[in-house]
């Protein structure tokens, strides 16, 4: 294998699963789970966006309740590994954090429900070291379209346009990941930082309401921004999206009074019962050059969005594995400048030019 490409990855869920198992370490292999010190090392993660996600379905008031505890569990992560890992909120942070050896460590808000409508939250949010916001999850807002839910305001309301334009005034990212494309459009037109998403694939590809149309990656190569690939199957090929279809339809008939930990065991069960069909590395490469062609070069990151999904490609199957998508990339004539604008480069841009 050639030399390493750093990575920073746009979007792990890892709080959340430790937070269903009662656990806040990740010093050594915990069965079940994608993610732990040794295999970011050994993948050469060298900064992470970590999601502190709350589902859609909380009410709101307790969401952020909740995304406060998200965000504690983050730092305490932290604190508990301070020769592995430290906290960073801008793009110089980043780099001097990688240059110690360290991993970065980034929050990512995954839902804007988390805010309960409002702005003091949000400027909450970042004062405790968020740097993006996801508009959406996968049902609506009273302010946004999710790409997942029936529309509603039609992209952003008036008061989607000031959580925009907030966001661009704190220095935080919009992201677009999981938003409908009319909430797309909406929020370019009111943003003036790059466009970004943390992990989403190409709708040309792959027709998924998450995934990115082409008229959308034309502003996000116009704005300076990236679109960071997600490793999810059912964003991936067709095959798997009609796959994703029928899980969400057995997800949405367990009863919603059982607990998280019986959820998660009916839903394992469930897969079990009805395997996912193939996705390998191959197909996050072409959403990846698929990106590339269309948005450019310096348009494209990685968003894999381990220990938020039950099933992965083969051949990404933990956070070990990003130096086997770089190498598959290097077979497709990928220069190693190319693999590090992926990698490293064009994510630490978009953060300087939006969060410092």
């Amino acid at each position: 294998m050639s030399g390493a490409i750093p990575v920073i990855d746009g979007h792990n869920d890892l709080p959340w699963r430790l937070r269903m198992r009662g656990q806040a370490d990740i010093a050594g292999h915990a069965a079940g789970l994608h993610t732990d010190l040794p295999r970011l090392r050994q993948g050469g993660v060298k900064a992470q966006f970590w999601s502190v996600y709350v589902p859609c379905g909380t009410p709101q008031s307790e969401a952020t309740v909740k995304v406060l505890e998200q965000i504690d569990l983050v730092h305490r992560l932290v604190d508990a590994h301070p020769g592995d890992l430290a906290l960073a909120t801008t793009a110089d942070e980043v780099e001097r954090i990688s240059e110690t050896g360290r991993i970065a460590s980034l929050l990512g808000a995954e839902g804007g429900h988390c805010i309960d409508d409002s702005l003091g939250v949000l400027r909450s949010l970042y004062r405790l070291g968020v740097r993006y916001l996801t508009l959406t999850h996968g049902k609506n807002t009273a302010w946004a379209d999710s790409a997942t839910d029936e529309p509603a305001v039609g992209g952003l309301s008036a008061f989607g346009v000031e959580v925009v334009r907030e966001l661009n005034r704190l220095g935080m990212m919009a992201d677009l990941s999981h938003v409908a494309p009319e909430t797309m459009h909406a929020a370019l037109d009111v943003s003036t930082a790059p466009a970004f998403f943390s992990h989403s694939s190409a709708r040309a590809l792959c027709d998924h309401p998450r995934n990115v149309p082409d008229d959308v990656l034309t502003r996000v190569r116009d704005t300076g921004g990236v679109v960071m690939v997600t490793f999810v199957p059912f964003f991936l090929n067709e095959a798997c999206r009609q796959w994703g279809d029928e899980l969400v339809r057995a997800e949405d008939a367990i009863p919603a009074e059982y607990g998280s930990q019986e959820f998660e065991r009916r839903q394992r069960d469930w897969i079990a019962a009805n395997p996912c069909p193939p996705s390998t590395v191959r197909d996050v490469a072409d959403h990846m050059e698929h990106v590339r062609d269309v948005a450019g070069i310096t348009a494209v990151g990685i968003g894999g969005d381990f220990d938020g999904t039950e099933v992965l490609p083969a051949g990404l199957h933990d956070v070990s594995t990003y130096q086997s998508l770089f190498e598959e990339l290097r077979t497709r004539r990928w220069s190693d400048a190319d693999l590090r604008h992926l990698g490293w480069d064009n994510t630490l841009r978009v953060l300087r030019d939006t969060c410092g």
